[in-house]
């Protein structure tokens, strides 16, 4: 039996009659031995051509026969009278045989086509795993399964059930929904199973449409979306389907056939938001920047991005700038920009939540790719650019503060670059924008350029002295009504602290009106470094011929003739949203 099973010609199975004459077979590369006259009471087609073709070797007309080694093996015992074992797995195949070798009751009674689609009835159609595990059989022969019927019965079969229990395609993703848009769904078509159903749910694994070849499960797919079953467990199904076939490390197509699954796949994504996550779908697009997937296929995953982009993290942007994402440079910059725009345009909700989500997501997203040393100053103001047109505007109340972080890092890692180059960078920041914080660090930080140090120092100067003298005028109006009965004493650490930023707007000032007297003088055409140096610089600009100080003023946009008079505000650029 062993050897019957390998498809390996065996004498164990010749009739024990006088009948000599042999019917020999190739199979998947085996040989099966079958007695022609044994054959012929079961098959109406054998004895036909035994009929009509009494010498002739019967298997040039059988080349096209739907038969493997194990379902040849089913027919050559039941011809012998024994059993055939028929599974979910060898049915389809079994049954379409049967079919064409004509092995019907009209030919022989309780003949196999007859016992096939018995088993086919009662024990496939009514289960869903038994359904699929057909219908994944059915693949390699499935002009002669549809024309029997069975590939139409196993789809009816699993849509019926999956229409009764869409849990059976997979659970629904949970995805963080903000309130607003979860008070705008409409949540009578979201599938609840009842108590009963509930109460008597038995723990058991459903067979995966991902089994599935793409030419059966994007038709069951279209089928479902039709039937008006739910979209999240549809989106479950095809998560499920795109990491089998597409994220696997086992690769199990060639590149095209990835491809022409992917771009399918797409297709059949449900367009609504949160049906998959943010990480799903950046995936999908790197794979299919990968694997140059059609534009449609490229603009529709931009598209879902785009509107759920407040429910991304750095790292599923950074997913689409790995490398071989791109042939010519690793930061697509246009597709960022994309999908910025289709964010904008579909942002329906009535809270700015979803507005500061995705700008701390630029801001962090340029932290994290400042640090790139190959990363090119170009890419990075343009996507400076972006964070920048993120927060301004629409979040007036957001500070600057993530965009300067980036810059210092970016200036830090490329210290080869020159003071020109620095001042192209830096045109992004704005220290109107910037907090306290960020001003003061930015007053002494030696690898910004001397131009913006100034800047940045005049207006840290200006908040600090904004922060600083409504309280001390407070507190004095306070001292002089100490007979109006509403006098409350700042303790001990408020008077400290007030004392501190006064001595730091003092030795602010004291360095303003220095640098301002020196520049009159001399000029700081040589000032290479940062606020750091700054006494060196003086020392070395104090036999300095040429006056640059009106030059200074034209640069800096602001007049520095009296120090009180400066608002040195930085001239603001123009927004830039993404196109």
């Amino acid at each position: 039996m062993a050897a019957a099973r390998k498809g390996i010609e065996c004498s164990t199975w010749r009739p024990r009659s006088k009948l000599t004459s042999e019917l020999q077979l190739h199979i998947c590369g085996s040989l099966f031995t079958l007695d022609k006259e044994l054959l012929a009471t079961k098959s109406s087609k054998i004895a036909k051509l035994i009929h009509r073709n009494p010498n002739a070797d019967l298997s040039n007309f059988l080349r096209d026969i739907p038969a493997d080694r194990e379902s040849m093996e089913i027919v050559r015992r039941f011809c012998h009278g024994i059993g055939a074992n028929l599974t979910p797995e060898n049915i389809v195949r079994v049954s379409c045989v049967a079919k064409y070798l004509g092995m019907t009751d009209d030919h022989s009674p309780e003949n196999l086509l007859t016992k096939a689609l018995t088993f086919f009835e009662c024990r496939v159609i009514p289960s869903w795993n038994n359904s699929v595990r057909a219908l994944k059989n059915a693949e390699n022969i499935l002009d002669h399964a549809s024309e029997l019927g069975l590939v139409d019965y196993c789809a009816k079969s699993i849509i019926s059930k999956a229409m009764e229990d869409p849990r059976l395609l997979g659970e629904s993703i949970k995805i963080n929904i903000p309130i607003s848009d979860e008070e705008e769904s409409n949540e009578e078509n979201v599938y609840k199973p009842n108590a009963r159903r509930k109460l008597f749910d038995i723990e058991w694994k459903s067979e995966d449409l991902s089994l599935l070849g793409l030419q059966l499960y994007a038709p069951l797919i279209n089928a479902m979306i039709q039937q008006k079953i739910p979209q999240e467990n549809i989106a479950a199904s095809i998560c499920q389907y795109a990491k089998t076939w597409l994220f696997s490390d086992e690769e199990k197509v060639d590149e095209n056939s990835r491809r022409e699954i992917l771009e399918a796949l797409v297709r059949l994504l449900p367009h609504e938001r949160y049906m998959v996550t943010c990480t799903f779908l950046f995936n999908m697009l790197r794979y299919a920047k990968f694997l140059d997937a059609s534009s449609d296929c490229i603009n529709g995953l931009e598209l879902r991005i785009g509107k759920q982009l407040d429910q991304a993290s750095v790292k599923d942007m950074m997913l689409i700038l790995s490398q071989g994402y791109a042939k010519d440079e690793n930061y697509d910059t246009e597709c960022v920009r994309r999908i910025l725009k289709n964010f904008y345009m579909h942002y329906t909700g009535r809270d700015p939540t979803g507005l500061g989500l995705v700008a701390e997501l630029i801001d962090e997203f340029l932290i994290e790719i400042s640090a790139n040393i190959d990363l090119k100053m170009e890419i990075f103001v343009a996507f400076a650019d972006m964070s920048v047109a993120a927060s301004e505007g629409i979040l007036s109340h957001r500070t600057s503060d993530g965009v300067y972080r980036a810059v210092d890092i970016y200036l830090d890692k490329h210290r080869h670059l020159t003071e020109s180059e620095k001042e192209e960078i830096c045109r992004v920041l704005n220290c109107n924008r910037l907090s306290g914080g960020a001003c003061e660090h930015a007053a002494q930080n030696g690898r910004l350029p001397v131009r913006f140090v100034v800047q940045a120092l005049y207006v840290a100067q200006l908040k600090l002295r904004e922060a600083i003298v409504p309280r001390i005028v407070g507190g004095g109006g306070g001292s002089e009504n100490s007979n109006s009965g509403f006098v409350k004493r700042e303790d001990e650490g408020e008077r400290m602290e007030i004392e501190m930023m006064e001595s730091k707007v003092k030795e602010l000032e004291r360095e303003c009106d220095v640098m301002r007297r020196e520049i009159e003088r001399g000029g700081c055409c040589n000032c290479g470094g940062g606020f750091s140096n700054y006494n060196n610089v003086v020392k070395k600009n104090k036999n300095g011929k040429m006056s640059m100080w009106k030059e200074m003023k034209r640069k800096f946009g602001c007049g520095m003739s009296m120090y009180d008079d400066c608002h040195c505000h930085v001239k603001k650029k123009k927004k830039v949203h993404p196109r």
